[in-house]
């Protein structure tokens, strides 16, 4: 098992910047390709960024291309989303899942989840 906690949410004006945290613990981290989703009300889940296991590898949703950035660091058991120039449609429910292998784009290629921390960025 493993277990995931996501920190770093909050309140933001449009234009600024957060740096979400996703705790590991269980299994080693190295073990697992790391993803982060979001959900906005309404919305269906929609897949933001992912890291391979050894952070060699990166995607990043066209979405937010130019603006986040994921890494980890693995020897803190963390994973980062570094999000800037938010914009209001960034407001959403924001959540990290690992997943032991080599697919990750999608929510059903992940084995485990946190539980989310709210991102809400004002216009």
């Amino acid at each position: 098992q493993v277990q995931l906690v996501e920190s770093g949410g909050g309140l933001v004006q449009a234009g600024g910047s957060l740096r979400l945290s996703c705790a590991a613990s269980g299994r080693p981290f190295n073990w697992y390709a790391m993803g982060w989703f979001r959900q906005a009300p309404g919305k269906e889940r929609e897949f933001v960024a992912a890291i391979s296991a050894n952070g060699g590898s990166t995607t990043v949703a066209d979405s937010v291309k130019g603006r986040f950035t994921i890494s980890r660091d693995n020897a803190k058991n963390t994973g980062y989303l570094q999000m800037n120039s938010l914009k209001p449609e960034d407001t959403a429910v924001y959540v990290c899942a690992a997943v032991r292998g080599s697919s990750w784009l999608s929510s059903r290629d992940y084995d485990y989840w946190g539980q989310g921390t709210q991102v809400t960025v004002s216009s």
